[in-house]
């Protein structure tokens, strides 16, 4: 008789595992990647804190917070999971998550946006033309953009590099109530280079 493969058992549903009343993150458990937060039925404490204008702000059963999300037609968000008992706010989930994204695009873009800007020197720059260039610089700085200033030594010239360690120095120096030194001068192949960030207002 031949022995028929071997199948194991279909779980059983979990009771009370029904979407009834939920309008969105139908995944039971906790929030994943696609979904980070808990909302609604997704929420296991039995007690949260409400926060925000469309509410008032307390302590309330998981029972009582659905049932306002339920009257205004919204979701109940499980925003601050840790903290005891859990904050919660009522609003669209998808509105909610839209702004978040936003808000961390425009968190991001301010963090990665770094301008730098380039000021040349030769060894044997005179008063008139730093006088130039500073003002540049200064202008550069209060824009809230990085300066590097470099000093290039063609030929012969890498004779003087510390003649132009000292009028980076002097560059520095002028520059200090708009800006900090983020590296001191270092010569790099026929330049010599400092770095300079825009203080903090």
């Amino acid at each position: 008789m031949e022995k028929k493969p071997y199948m194991p058992p279909r779980p059983r549903p979990a009771a009370g595992n029904n979407n009834g009343g939920q309008r969105r993150g139908n995944n039971p458990g906790r929030p994943n990647d696609k979904d980070p937060y808990a909302i609604n039925d997704q929420i296991r404490a039995r007690e949260v804190r409400l926060v925000g204008d469309n509410v008032e702000t307390g302590i309330y059963t998981i029972q009582q917070a659905r049932a306002i999300a339920e009257e205004q037609g919204l979701d109940l968000i499980e925003i601050s999971p840790n903290a005891a008992p859990p904050v919660c706010k009522i609003l669209d989930y998808q509105k909610f998550l839209y702004q978040q994204k936003k808000r961390a695009k425009e968190q991001k873009a301010k963090a990665t946006k770094v301008v730098v800007k380039e000021i040349r020197f030769g060894p044997q720059t005179d008063d008139h033309d730093y006088n130039f260039k500073l003002k540049h610089a200064i202008g550069f700085l209060q824009e809230g953009a990085k300066v590097k200033a470099y000093v290039f030594f063609k030929g012969r010239s890498i004779l003087f590099k510390e003649q132009g360690e000292v009028l980076l120095l002097r560059f520095a120096n002028d520059l200090e109530e708009y800006g900090k030194v983020d590296q001191m001068p270092v010569l790099e192949g026929k330049r010599m280079i400092i770095m300079l960030s825009p203080k903090k207002k």
